[in-house]
């Protein structure tokens, strides 16, 4: 939750995307951060009784947007042209971007630019009201499912690249616990969910394990 990094001053990589005050989804992020409080992320992830799935996912979407645009942020002195000249999680993965409008077929770019079109991607759906409906009343399109789920699995990429490319700058930062715990709450409201592919969490797959074992 954006709350663990308290009143820092971190540089975010994009605008902060903000839930409006007095809202139900604002209720909704402030049940999330109270029951996060708690250190039961196993049950804080759980969708609250009496509440509408899609408006959940919605707002923890736009939570994680937020968390993540505050970690890369952190990083980005770091994740450069020279240093990631392709957008990879390990030797094993590597990433093409696409977004099916206006790059139809994947390109192969360094992680910098990849990162910049992932995340203005993402603000671009966050920010289109017939898709993330902040007004009360005006429901959710019947594809919300699906672009929540293509909008987390690019995100889980971001995880992925700090994880496997940028740990030792974190740990210089101190940021790790920062970026553990945001993970670990990432990647069980994702299984809770059923929103990400098994095969798409491969690159993090033995962190994944290790992070959710313990809580068993």
């Amino acid at each position: 939750m954006s709350f663990l990094f308290g009143n820092r001053s971190s540089k975010t990589f994009k605008p902060k995307k903000n839930i409006p005050e007095g809202s139900h989804q604002y209720e909704l992020l402030k049940h999330a951060e109270a029951t996060l409080g708690s250190g039961n992320l196993r049950m804080a992830v759980m969708l609250p009784d009496g509440e509408d799935l899609n408006e959940w996912v919605a707002v923890n979407t736009v939570d994680f947007f937020n968390q993540i645009n505050m970690l890369y942020g952190t990083i980005t002195d770091f994740c450069t042209e020279e240093s990631c000249p392709v957008m990879s999680a390990g030797p094993k993965y590597e990433y093409h971007w696409a977004d099916g409008t206006n790059i139809k077929k994947p390109i192969k770019c360094s992680a910098p630019k990849y990162i910049d079109y992932l995340m203005t991607w993402v603000q671009d759906q966050l920010d289109d009201e017939t898709l993330f409906p902040s007004k009360i009343g005006v429901p959710f399109p019947k594809n919300f499912m699906s672009v929540a789920k293509t909008i987390l699995k690019r995100l889980f990429r971001v995880y992925a690249h700090i994880y496997h490319q940028h740990f030792d700058s974190v740990m210089q930062l101190q940021e790790e616990a920062h970026l553990n715990t945001s993970f670990k709450h990432f990647i069980f409201f994702v299984l809770e969910f059923n929103l990400i592919d098994r095969k798409e969490l491969a690159p993090l797959q033995e962190l994944i394990d290790k992070l959710t074992t313990k809580d068993r």
